[in-house]
C-alpha cells in the first residue's frame, strides 16, 4: 500500500467510524483547539474551560503566544496540572 493510500485509508476509518466526534474544551481555532488539548493532560477539561478564555484574549494565536515569556503564560495557566511543564 502506497504512503497515500494508506494515509486515505486510516482517514476514512476514522470518519466512518467517529462521524460526529465533539469536546467539551472550550476554543475559536485549531491552534487553540491544539493548546487546550496539551492544557488538558492530567487536567479536567472543567479546569482547562476556566483558564484558556484569558489565555487565548492575551494571545490568541501561535505568533503571539510564541512573543509571550514562560513566566507570562505560566501565570495565566498555573491552576492546571503541571503547569511549569505545559508553560
Amino acid at each position: 500500500m502506497l504512503r497515500k493510500e494508506r494515509y486515505d485509508f486510516v482517514l476514512n476509518h476514522f470518519r466512518d467510524a467517529l462521524p460526529n466526534v465533539t469536546t467539551e474544551l472550550q476554543f475559536g481555532s485549531a491552534f487553540q483547539l491544539l493548546v487546550a488539548t496539551l492544557l488538558s493532560a492530567q487536567c479536567t477539561d472543567k479546569r482547562i474551560n476556566q483558564v484558556t478564555p484569558a489565555l487565548f484574549a492575551r494571545y490568541p494565536d501561535a505568533r503571539h503566544m510564541a512573543e509571550a515569556s514562560e513566566q507570562e503564560i505560566y501565570e495565566l495557566i498555573r491552576s492546571v496540572s503541571y503547569p511549569n511543564a505545559k508553560a
